[in-house]
């Protein structure tokens, strides 16, 4: 059975946003799902003034949901303060995809837990 992903799944898989790394990142985190074993890496730089994620970066192992949740969560993140990022849900990722199989939920919650551990790694700092 093939699953059925929206034309906005498939762009940020075949074309992801913020891929790579970032020189100087204030954090680095790593974050996986042990059932499927998709894992994110992601990176910030805040701005220390303002808290603004003035860049944010990403790479993904996993499968092309877990690739287009990745890349869709640093587009909704980039250029929010870290206050505004928190309240970020895993809902708000999904919707910004046109949505997702529901057996790939998972991975837009993946997203949303791997940016709030890079927030925690940042505000630990």
């Amino acid at each position: 059975m093939a699953l059925k992903y929206s034309d906005k799944v498939m762009d940020h898989f075949l074309h992801p946003r913020n891929l790579g790394d970032i020189k100087n990142a204030d954090v680095e985190v790593i974050e996986g799902n042990i059932q499927c074993g998709d894992q994110i890496q992601m990176q910030l730089k805040v701005n220390p003034e303002t808290k603004v994620i003035e860049d944010i970066k990403f790479k993904s192992f996993g499968c092309a949901s877990n690739i287009a949740t990745a890349s869709a969560i640093t587009e909704i993140a980039k250029d929010k303060t870290i206050e505004e990022a928190k309240k970020i849900k895993w809902k708000d990722v999904s919707e910004s995809l046109g949505g997702l199989p529901q057996i790939k939920e998972h991975c837009s919650i993946l997203a949303v837990e791997t940016l709030k551990k890079a927030i925690k790694e940042y505000e630990l700092k």
